[in-house]
This record gives structure tokens, C-alpha cells and sequence, in this order.
């Protein structure tokens, strides 16, 4: 349990890097405790899209990994973080990403990056 609530704060700082540094990643809350609380939230639905929807689209997408020799996971990575603007639009939580090519790529790029430097700070 605690590992997931490790895991979900990760997610969240990493997120929060990403709608600072992305241009057209944004969250749209008045203040910071709501931004605290829409961060968690989005990095929640992030880590179910991640575990629930990411090895199915892996799976299918496999010829296409093989032959970009894992390339095309950048392109997973960001449909996944699309998709979860999209689900966080559904249940109108205050989380957008405006456009797949330069915003979905570099924010799933960036949350990716800050989440691996983070895990590797934190112990075990």
C-alpha cells in the first residue's frame, strides 16, 4: 500500500514538471491546494491507464516496437498521456493537453524522465 501511495505522488510531482515546463500541458485550478488535489487525481487515472490499457497497446503495437527497435514507445507513451487528458476532460477534472504531436510527445517525455530521476532517489 505504501508503495503505491509512493508511486502516485511520484506520478504527481512528475506531472506537475510536465505542466511547467509544456507549454500546452495545463491545469486550470485557482489554488494550490486544488492543483494538489487535481494532481493526484490525474496521476491516479495515469497510473490505471498505465497498468490497465498500456500492455494491451504494447502488445498490439509489438511489429511496430520490434521494428523502430522500441522507438514507437515514445508514441505510446504519449497516447497514454493523452488519453488521460481525455478521461480527465470526461470527469471534468481541470487537466488538459492541447495537441498530441508537440505537447502529448514532450509531456510524456518529461513526465517519464522526472519519474525515472525520482525512483531513482527514493529507496527500494
Amino acid at each position: 500500500m505504501f508503495s503505491i501511495i509512493v508511486r502516485l505522488i511520484v506520478n504527481g510531482l512528475a506531472l506537475w514538471v510536465a505542466t511547467e515546463i509544456v507549454d500546452g500541458v495545463s491545469i486550470t485550478s485557482d489554488s494550490t491546494s486544488n492543483q494538489v488535489v487535481t494532481l493526484l487525481i490525474v496521476a491516479l487515472i495515469f497510473g490505471v491507464v498505465n497498468a490497465v490499457i498500456k500492455p494491451i497497446v504494447k502488445l498490439l503495437s509489438l511489429p511496430l516496437l520490434i521494428l523502430t527497435l522500441g522507438l514507437f514507445t515514445l508514441i505510446v507513451n504519449a497516447l497514454m498521456f493523452w488519453l488521460t487528458s481525455w478521461i480527465a476532460d470526461v470527469l471534468d477534472v481541470p487537466f488538459h493537453v492541447d495537441g498530441f504531436f508537440w505537447e502529448a510527445v514532450l509531456g510524456a517525455l518529461v513526465v517519464s524522465v522526472v519519474s525515472w530521476l525520482l525512483n531513482l532517489l527514493l529507496p527500494g
